[in-house]
């Protein structure tokens, strides 16, 4: 008795364990370091079918990073996490870059994390804020090894939209006179 109640301990620590690892991508290097906190309502662990879903105020904390939403679910094949969907009303993402005074902020109905290729999609109201600049689409996509977004369907009224904020240049800047 002793013996199966450590296995099921281990295995669900193995299965934490997975199921944490790649949110770690979304971190930067100086959040990776830091401990995860996932907290919900509730948690669903189907090992054998490599599902696990945490239900209700969804927030997953690792230093700057903070992940919200209504369901986050965690799909794995083997010993291997696939992928990670969050959503919400919406689900939203928030960071502090390092070097950086402003947080990185997403927020979209649907967030998806993929393990292989490494890739971020945002969809239905997806929304990425960083320094006062905006990028709104149905559908934006983040290729991680490439550094590279694409953003807009294939539908012609749901149009990509971009606001960039004008950059002040200090060295520029001439002193008003009186």
């Amino acid at each position: 008795m002793y013996e199966a109640g450590m296995n099921r301990r281990w295995n669900r620590c193995l299965l934490m364990t997975l199921i944490l690892g790649p949110l770690n991508s979304w971190a930067l290097s100086s959040d990776r370091e830091q401990p995860m906190l996932i907290e919900a309502d509730r948690a669903e662990l189907d090992d054998a079918n490599g599902i696990s879903v945490y239900r209700g105020n969804v927030k997953v904390t690792q230093g700057t990073l903070i992940l919200t939403g209504d369901i986050m679910t965690v799909h794995s094949k083997g010993n291997d996490v696939d992928k990670v969907v969050m959503e919400g009303k919406p689900a939203t993402y928030k960071q502090r870059p390092d070097n950086k005074d402003k947080d990185v902020r997403a927020r979209a109905l649907h967030m998806e994390y993929f393990t292989n290729p490494e890739k971020i999609v945002l969809t239905k109201q997806a929304e990425v804020e960083q320094e006062g600049d905006v990028l709104r689409s149905e559908r934006i996509e983040y290729d991680v090894p490439t550094d590279k977004v694409n953003a807009g369907t294939d539908q012609p009224d749901e149009r990509v939209r971009i606001t960039i904020q004008p950059r002040s240049d200090k060295k520029k800047k001439m002193p008003v006179k009186p």
